[in-house]
């Protein structure tokens, strides 16, 4: 399975390719992080099977899950696509901790280099006041430290530590 900000998939069977060079799951992690709704409030993976794309993940906005289905659904090779990304509820309190908790990992010193650039690194799911950190970081510090910075937002129920190190 990749999982769009960690880089990482598993395939089974033949994957077919793409005519554009590179292989099919380049490919479709290449449409899938070009989505223009696509955010780190969401989180995407994917795994394909001898020509089928299943897409996981949580998202924010049901645009985001149609959208995902239909940028990989042209791609040569995709036999067909199977859409499993749930969208989650809408919430004004899981808002307030979504904002509440981009503030308090981007926000803060040792961590404010992973929010540089298009795609910050880590994801932020929130679903009925539980939080899942989902993405990669550099080292084991600042995996505990986004946790520990996740765990402070007042109204969190739970905190899950879903952040990869770099090997």
């Amino acid at each position: 399975m990749l999982a769009i900000p960690a880089g990482m998939y598993a395939s089974s069977g033949s994957s077919g390719g793409s005519g554009n060079g590179g292989s099919l799951e380049e490919h479709v992690r290449h449409e899938l992080v070009m989505l223009p709704y696509y955010n780190v409030f969401d989180t995407l993976s994917f795994r394909v099977d001898d020509g089928t794309v299943i897409l996981f993940g949580q998202v924010t906005q049901p645009v985001v899950k149609d959208d995902a289905e239909r940028s990989v659904k042209h791609l040569e090779g995709v036999k067909s696509v199977r859409n499993e990304i749930e969208v989650l509820p809408l919430s004004s309190f899981d808002d307030r901790i979504r904002v509440s908790t981009y503030r308090a990992i981007y926000g803060y010193g040792p961590l404010q280099r992973y929010g540089l650039g298009s795609q910050p690194p880590i994801h932020i799911i929130v679903k009925n006041g539980n939080t899942t950190l989902a993405g990669v970081v550099a080292n084991d510090a600042d995996r505990t430290l986004a946790y520990v910075r996740a765990n402070s937002v007042p109204g969190v129920f739970s905190v899950t530590n879903g952040l990869q190190v770099e090997r």
